[in-house]
């Protein structure tokens, strides 16, 4: 695998971090949306920093913030965005989000975003990097879901991507914390697949009707949806 990762209009080092780019942040990246203009982004655990170059790119106004708990990636993070075309409105803080939402009292954004540890304690590496970017408990979703109740906007959006089977628990804690699904789609590898992810938005208001929806990724092997490919295409050089 080459530790530079091409898209069309910039570039990802990933050597110094423990989670690759994968499906999942380009998903979450290139299906998040938003009713009203966005003006802050909040990107919460942003690894490599993919998810949050993505929204330089698709929002041109926006001034993006990211955190990164972990040395390496924090410094990669920081690097991929000093090489990018949108370098001056991009910003990396080496924290944890749990730190980050009881330190800043002063802060609302129009959307915070996060693809998050979900794996269980019981599946742990010896590899702390690894641990941090992977295992729930670095960042339970009471933690998430409260910092993100706390940080957004009135009617700002709060988006993520979880496992399919983690959606009702993901979701009875929103509801919990006063935070309500407005959209939400189920991501299957193949048609006959199980559904395997669930890109979720919430917000601070109900809405009467949610807006739910099924994304198949491949047809065959290597040959992709047209739902797929209108979500990515902007980005990977081969879409």
């Amino acid at each position: 695998m080459s530790n530079v990762f091409r898209f069309k209009q910039f570039e990802v080092a990933q050597d110094r971090c423990a989670m690759k780019i994968g499906t999942d942040g380009v998903l979450l990246g290139g299906w998040v949306n938003s009713r009203k203009e966005i003006g802050n982004v909040l990107d919460i655990g942003t690894g490599t920093g993919v998810i949050s170059l993505m929204l330089a790119q698709r929002f041109a106004e926006a001034h993006i913030e990211a955190i990164e708990i972990d040395d390496e990636a924090f410094e990669q993070a920081v690097e991929n965005f000093e090489n990018s075309p949108w370098g001056d409105r991009l910003f990396c803080f080496h924290a944890s989000f749990q730190e980050y939402f009881q330190e800043v009292d002063d802060e609302l954004y129009d959307l915070i975003i996060s693809n998050p540890p979900y794996h269980l304690a019981t599946q742990k590496t010896e590899d702390a990097s690894k641990n941090l970017a992977r295992f729930e408990d670095a960042l339970p979703f009471e933690h998430l879901l409260y910092g993100a109740k706390k940080m957004l906007s009135d009617t700002g959006v709060f988006a993520v991507v979880i496992p399919y089977e983690q959606e009702d628990r993901f979701l009875d804690i929103a509801l919990q914390m006063q935070l309500f699904p407005t959209r939400i789609t189920h991501v299957k590898g193949h048609q006959d697949a199980p559904i395997k992810r669930s890109l979720l938005q919430l917000e601070h208001q109900p809405v009467e009707k949610i807006d739910v929806s099924e994304l198949i990724i491949e047809i065959d092997r290597h040959k992709y949806t047209e739902a797929y490919t209108s979500l990515v295409k902007d980005f990977y050089l081969k879409m």
